[in-house]
This record gives C-alpha cells, structure tokens and sequence, in this order.
C-alpha cells in the first residue's frame, strides 16, 4: 500500500527535508509541493492525496483554517515550529504534530501511525463491520498479572494511551497492554462505535452529542473527522 503525501510548507528548506525523508520509506510517494494552502487546494482539485504534511503559519491561509475548509481531509500531520497549535491539532483529529527540527526517527514514527489509520480506513464501515464473535455480555482483559472480567453494559467508554488503552467502566478503570484495533474486534461494532483514533465509546451510555464532542458522565469525548460520518449514521439508523 503506498501513500500518496503532498507537502504544504512556505520554508522550502522544509520542504527539502521531508521530501529527503520520504525518499527513505519504499511507500511514500510525494505526489507535490505547495509553498501556501492555496497552491494546495487548487492541486487537490486535480490530483488525490492520502496525507498532507502541512505547516501551520503560512501567506494568506493558515494550515489550520485551510484544514477546516476541506469537507473530507486526508490525514494530517502537522509540521511546525510552534507548539501551542497542539491542542487545536489534536481537536481536528491530525494523526501526529512534529515540532521543528525533527529528526528521521520522529517523522518515522509519525508515518507509522499514518500507515495504520490507512489500513483502518480501509476496513468496513461500522455499520457492516461483522459483530465479536463471541455471544457473551462480557470480556476478559488483561491488567498487569491479573485478568479482569469486564461486563459489556458497565463500559463507558474506552480510550487509548500509547500501547495501552484505559477502560472506563461504572465500577473502575482498567488499564490494559493491547492496542485499541486490538480491543474494537472484541466488542460489537453497533454498541462500541470508535468515534475518533484514541476513543471507542458505548453508545447506551452517551448523555448528550453537541458539535464534535460526546458527553458520557463528565468526560466530553471528542469525535474525529474521520470518523463522524460513520458515526453520524450510525446515530440514525438507531
């Protein structure tokens, strides 16, 4: 699977260094340069990419209002020398923030995460997605040197935190050593919906939905980008 990658950047020494990095990674493929946001939404009318590497202070249109323009982005990341844009990128749902300078090992790890949303993207729809396989109402998960069982209608949602995810349910919180892809296959895919790259929620337990955030209990769950239109379907078919 290569990766169609357009780099957005007005600094061309940037440029000049991700493309170097690109060149190291056999399934990158950088399909153009753009020196503003304009530039790039005009070469987006004529050719599709699967990831922007994209600057943030930039003439005339800043990478995140050029960010909030596109109805249905690629992925992102963002490639910056300022980090109070963190918080904002994270809420747009970007797959990664690299601060400059930054060395091949970071932008590496950044493509990785971009590599498995991809294959994530290719997966079915929720809505199709085959159900968990077992036809219990609960889960086993592992904590540490012990197995917790976890009953499906105590979880509120779950979130994931590195290699690991935290499991909120009524009762506790569980931190287990799995990926979050890991954890989804076990739940059904109509109750345990993943509504942004770090978040799986239960729908039963959803208080209110208001603009881009879920509230269970006191915690605003944000819902990503990339998964909202999934998701809002999912809401109307119920």
């Amino acid at each position: 699977m290569n990766i169609r990658c357009l780099i957005i950047d007005d600094e061309p020494l940037a440029q000049r260094v991700i493309d170097k990095y690109a060149e190291s990674v056999p399934f990158l493929d950088i399909i153009g340069k753009c020196s503003n946001a304009i530039e790039a939404i005009e070469l987006l009318h004529d050719r599709e990419a699967d990831l922007l590497f994209l600057d943030i202070n930039m003439p005339r249109l800043s990478g995140m209002d050029f960010l909030k323009t596109l109805k249905n982005p690629p992925l992102v990341i963002i490639t910056t020398a300022y980090a109070e844009y963190a918080i904002q990128g994270y809420e747009l749902d970007v797959v990664d923030y690299l601060m400059k300078p930054f060395a091949f090992d970071r932008f590496y790890k950044a493509i990785q995460k971009a590599e498995e949303m991809m294959k994530g993207r290719e997966l079915p729809h929720p809505e199709s997605r085959e159900p968990a396989r077992h036809e219990e109402s609960f889960i086993f998960v592992k904590s540490s040197k012990k197995t917790y069982k976890v009953n499906l209608d105590e979880i509120l949602y779950i979130e994931a935190l590195g290699d690991y995810v935290k499991i909120y349910t009524t009762e506790r919180m569980i931190i287990s050593y799995q990926s979050l892809k890991n954890i989804e296959a076990l739940l059904p895919a109509t109750s345990f919906p993943r509504i942004h790259k770090s978040f799986i929620i239960a729908l039963s337990r959803i208080d209110l939905i208001e603009g881009n955030h879920v509230k269970i209990r006191d915690r605003l769950v944000p819902i990503g980008t990339n998964f909202k239109a999934d998701f809002e379907r999912l809401i109307k078919s119920i």
